[in-house]
């Protein structure tokens, strides 16, 4: 497997100022979580939630892999539940999963930045993050399991990025080694990994958490829909450095 740390940005005008105000977003409320347990727990999304409008405050007991009851613990969330879209999308379960997250976010998300310009990319940014949210509620509408991270948000990135400079270079290690390969060939690899982890996930319990991988894909595919629609429609596009670069892909 293919794992991307960095990308060509030699011909990008200047840092993507919205990409870092999003990463040192992400990891305040990281801290913020640290300190408050509870609060991870009540603003979260929860699919259940969503779909019944009610805010679940205590346990929720569900079977487990084995057969086994699994309580899963609940807190209070915002007045207006449906606020957890957005929180939710700066929130993580662990080092390992913000740092991932935010390395991600990081190599991909100044490109896009400087496509779309700042606006649109908040816009595009937030759209992304909802529509996954969307595509895990629909599959999973029962779970009483808390989604968040940013990964649906980041997952629209990615998908605006292998549209938008499917050519562009980006630094991979392949079994501790460094190479060089297009975008549309580490970006093609991790959706097609997603669905089939995702297609692997079907029928299961649904109520015992894991990685959402239906959120990734609706993520991703919200990102290329846009990335598609800039194409089509940008054409007032400040005509920088990184656009005179990519505009022949």
């Amino acid at each position: 497997m293919l794992f991307p740390i960095s990308d060509d940005d030699r011909n990008l005008p200047g840092p993507g100022w919205v990409t870092v105000t999003l990463i040192l977003l992400n990891v305040a409320l990281y801290a913020w979580q640290m300190m408050n347990p509870e609060f991870t727990l009540g603003w979260s999304v929860i699919p259940k939630e969503l779909v019944t409008g009610e805010d679940l405050i205590s346990p929720q007991f569900v079977e487990g892999p084995a057969g086994q009851v699994v309580a899963v613990p609940q807190a209070p969330g915002p007045a207006f539940l449906y606020l957890t879209v957005f929180s939710a999308m700066f929130m993580h379960g662990g080092l390992a999963h913000i740092g991932g997250n935010m390395l991600y976010l990081w190599i991909f998300g100044d490109n896009v930045e400087h496509r779309f310009g700042s606006f649109r990319f908040v816009i595009f940014y937030l759209a992304s993050g909802i529509a996954a949210t969307i595509a895990q509620v629909v599959l999973t509408p029962d779970s009483v399991i808390p989604n968040l991270g940013a990964s649906g948000a980041i997952s629209g990135v990615m998908g605006a990025y292998l549209v938008l400079f499917p050519k562009n270079r980006v630094n991979a290690v392949f079994f501790f080694r460094m190479i060089s390969v297009p975008a549309i060939v580490v970006l093609g690899m991790w959706i097609v990994l997603q669905l089939v982890n995702g297609a692997g996930t079907l029928g299961q319990n649904s109520q015992t958490g894991g990685v959402a991988y239906a959120a990734h894909i609706g993520g991703f595919v919200a990102g290329v829909v846009a990335g598609l629609i800039a194409r089509l429609t940008m054409k007032r596009e400040p005509r920088n450095r990184s656009y005179n670069r990519y505009s022949r892909y």
